[in-house]
């Protein structure tokens, strides 16, 4: 199918960036150092950005002053405005919040927290064991949900019924992003989720459009059922989210268990935590041993 992804490969809001040069987080005010909106001074539009407008003593975000979001907005209030440049309603931001609770963790298990508490143990600081972890987040770890949202949103646009698309995935002997779990029999993440979900269809706050394909591909599916990826790849569908952000919604909520678990690791004895426990050597699979000579 052709892809016709809104806001596919963007992300809406513009370039994002800095602010002026000069006035850095924490840096103390420049004189003559003016507002980007100002356009004003040397390289100003060096990092022009949609998304803040910093100047000494003014932050603000897609316009609002952050005196007047402190304590107003909710942190998943906060990402919708930065990343999509307005607030949700309060039942659109309820949905994101839910999809952000939802995938903070799955144990040690899953390759980003291992890699982040390895870091850990080897006396690096948390940032960089987070950065571990995140950096081992990608198509096949983690981004199932982005690629299970492109699925919902060609799936749509196409109008193909859902199970002549999961014959196509089965002719190729191809998986469908978001069904299925190689740990969860069932995912116990996607009954809330697509429960909320489908609560939000009957109050009105969404359309329903992508929830009814979601669930006919499950039905299709049968009995491989939706995944956390499926669950939350279908409301970002419902929300309007561009592909590209489902990846980074992911990766924000994951942030939150890499902390937690590189953090624990920190306060512990041990150090340098391989892939193996002590006395356990791997398989080795290459030639005998023989003699050089």
């Amino acid at each position: 199918m052709t892809s016709t992804t809104p806001g596919a490969g963007t992300t809406p809001g513009g370039a994002g960036g800095a602010g002026t040069p000069g006035v850095g987080d924490g840096a103390g005010a420049t004189p003559g150092v003016t507002s980007t909106a100002a356009g004003v001074g040397d390289g100003a539009d060096w990092w022009a950005t949609g998304i803040s407008d910093i100047a000494p003593g003014v932050i603000r975000f897609r316009g609002y002053a952050i005196e007047e979001l402190i304590g107003e907005v909710s942190f998943a209030q906060m990402v919708w405005l930065m990343t999509r440049g307005e607030l949700p309603s309060a039942g659109e931001a309820r949905l994101l919040e839910l999809t952000l609770v939802a995938a903070v963790d799955h144990g040690p298990q899953a390759p980003s927290i291992a890699a982040a508490r390895m870091a850990a143990s080897c006396g690096l600081a948390l940032n960089n064991a987070m950065a571990t972890g995140v950096n081992l987040l990608g198509d096949v770890h983690g981004g199932a949900g982005q690629q299970c949202l492109q699925v919902l949103y060609d799936l749509g646009a196409s109008g193909q019924e859902p199970a002549e698309l999961v014959a196509e995935y089965k002719e190729r002997k191809a998986f469908i992003p978001g069904f299925g779990h190689r740990f969860h029999p069932r995912d116990p993440r996607r009954d809330p989720l697509i429960g909320a979900a489908q609560q939000a269809v009957a109050e009105g706050i969404i359309s329903g459009r992508y929830v009814e394909l979601a669930l006919a591909l499950e039905s299709a599916l049968a009995p491989i059922p939706m995944n956390i990826d499926g669950a939350t790849a279908t409301i970002y569908a419902e929300l309007g989210f561009p592909v590209p952000l489902a990846r980074g919604l992911f990766v924000l909520s994951r942030s939150v268990g890499i902390l937690a678990h590189a953090y624990e690791q920190s306060q512990e004895p041990t150090r340098i935590k391989g892939p193996l426990p002590k006395g356990v050597l791997p398989t080795y699979t290459g030639t005998p041993p023989r003699n050089l000579t």
